[in-house]
């Protein structure tokens, strides 16, 4: 048995997503038992299930790491691909799954006439973006960046599970922190956040938070020194005049 064709088959009964290290140990559990079993039938002297063949396969397969089981399944989609086969092996938050290729999802669509596709709208998007990018975050950071309220748009989201409530932040308050879920990384076709376009990029980019104090603008900042100054003008002026007016001389007095 190759290890590719175990993997295979371990991916086609399971209805979950299975991770590298769980097909490894899966595999290296029965590699072993069967070595084991064969070891102790020789001991018996009866005859082994399988031949001198199948029994150094397994030995090498009771010592099969995460990088084979990558490397097996790469072979695999590049046998699926080259034979034209309607599936592939896709991974995703959760670990590798079989999954039908987009081309013919409108044929697979027939089995469940009652499921539409559900879209989501600009605004829903946004927020989803927002959330993605600079999670975790907190609504009034998201209503800072939006401008608006985002109270109808995070519950859509959380109604549609691809927004949690991860916590709560270390604020006045303790306002909640919201963050992407599992169904988000499934939807998108990703395996994890760090594989969203640009991400290092724009998680640099500085946001307003809506925690912080409001600044007056540099014009505003401008407008209010020369009010000010114009404010002590004003006072400072009699002042001034007294001072600078000159003594009445001796004649006049």
């Amino acid at each position: 048995m190759d290890l590719a064709s175990i993997l295979e088959s371990l991916l086609v009964a399971s209805e979950s997503p299975l991770p590298s290290a769980e097909l490894a140990r899966l595999v290296r559990a029965r590699a072993t038992e069967f070595t084991d079993d064969a070891i102790t039938e020789e001991s018996e002297e009866k005859p082994t299930p399988e031949g001198p063949e199948a029994q150094l396969d397994m030995v090498a397969l009771a010592v099969t790491t995460d990088e084979e089981v990558d490397a097996a399944i790469a072979t695999l989609n590049e046998t699926y691909e080259k034979s034209g086969r309607a599936f592939l092996i896709a991974q995703r938050s959760k670990g590798w799954k079989l999954y039908t290729r987009p081309e013919f999802g409108g044929f697979v669509g027939q089995l469940f006439p009652g499921r539409k596709p559900e879209r989501l709208s600009a605004p829903a998007m946004e927020t989803l973006a927002i959330t993605a990018y600079r999670q975790p975050i907190t609504k009034s950071a998201l209503e800072a960046v939006r401008g608006v309220s985002c109270d109808g748009m995070l519950q859509k989201l959380l109604d549609r599970e691809l927004v949690r409530i991860e916590g709560r932040a270390d604020l006045p308050g303790r306002p909640l922190l919201y963050a992407t879920t599992d169904l988000f990384l499934e939807h998108f076709g990703i395996a994890d956040i760090e594989e969203l376009p640009n991400i290092g990029e724009l998680r640099k980019v500085e946001l307003p938070t809506g925690e912080e104090e409001e600044t007056p603008s540099e014009g505003q900042a401008t407008a209010a020194d020369a009010e000010k100054q114009l404010a002590l003008s004003a006072v400072e002026k009699p002042a001034e005049t007294s001072e600078d007016a000159p003594e009445p001389s001796a004649e006049e007095e």
